[in-house]
């Protein structure tokens, strides 16, 4: 039997820090929602601030979450499974990157643990301390990103980890590692989708699409613009965030999609005068 989930003592944020998220969004996306759904889909989970949102403000809804990064994934389930043990692993990390942050960070970034526990404990490390907490894999599946330049960073930031923990095992969560496609097969007339892919670069220097040792390519998009017409057919709501490109919107030109423009901020770019300004689409068919 399942506890009862209070959101004011359990408000989750974000665990890991995401190319693409969407904490800064979500007054605009909680306005796109719509006003009643059956299950919730999220097939590309990243940080899942706006399914912590729609945990928090809706009534306990069923969430099916999946994303193909299966670290990000495992991290998911270890905080969900296995907190007490994760903590401690996470408070090693800190204790040892304070005593030599640079020799620590990049032994860190070579090892390969073999436990849930380590692998976990690995990549809240790795977001925390590196370049712009950026997550990229080379092809090889390798993290590679330099250590970012901070005074104190919140390691193990064990507060929200527990409002995690305890949000996972209190609401109608289940979360599972695969190709974004398979959810076609699930989802039912009236239940909602929301699609936040890698998104299509606008620029030479804005691809951001090595979250697994795969990019996600063109053909990827083609593939996924095919699903949200299947999925509409099937009845189901479907909301799509994406770059503000010419070949996005063309894909969803036809006339039960409405597309919206609106600005966001680039939290990631290494520059800081570049960070503002930027816009991207939201896509919907209700």
């Amino acid at each position: 039997m399942r506890l009862q989930f209070d959101p004011l003592l359990d408000t989750p944020k974000p665990f890991v820090k995401w190319a693409g998220g969407k904490r800064q969004l979500i007054p605009t996306l909680n306005q796109n929602l719509p006003d009643n759904f059956g299950t919730y889909y999220e097939p590309f989970l990243g940080g899942g601030a706006l399914l912590f949102h729609i945990i928090t403000e809706r009534n306990n809804p069923k969430c099916n979450i999946s994303d193909l990064n299966s670290d990000l994934i495992l991290a998911y389930i270890t905080i969900r499974d296995k907190i007490d043990d994760l903590i401690p692993s996470l408070k090693n990390h800190e204790k040892n990157y304070h005593t030599n942050s640079i020799s620590y960070y990049y032994s860190v970034r070579e090892s390969n643990p073999k436990s849930d526990i380590e692998k976990t404990s690995r990549l809240l490390f790795l977001n925390r301390t590196c370049f712009n907490g950026l997550y990229r894999v080379n092809s090889k599946g390798k993290f590679n990103v330099p250590l970012g330049k901070y005074t104190n960073p919140n390691i193990v930031n064990e507060e929200n980890l527990r409002s995690v923990n305890r949000i996972l095992n209190t609401t109608r969560v289940s979360i599972k590692c695969r190709d974004f496609e398979a959810v076609l097969s699930d989802a039912k007339k009236g239940d909602l989708v929301y699609f936040d892919p890698p998104y299509q670069p606008v620029s030479s220097t804005a691809n951001f699409t090595s979250y697994t040792n795969k990019d996600f390519t063109f053909d990827d998009l083609f593939r996924l613009a095919e699903l949200c017409q299947n999925l509409n057919s099937k009845g189901c709501k479907v909301l799509l965030s994406n770059s503000d490109s010419k070949e996005v919107a063309k894909m969803f030109s036809s006339k039960h999609w409405k597309i919206s423009k609106i600005q966001v901020n680039r939290a990631i770019n290494s520059n800081s005068k570049k960070r503002t300004g930027h816009f991207e689409l939201l896509i919907k068919n209700y």
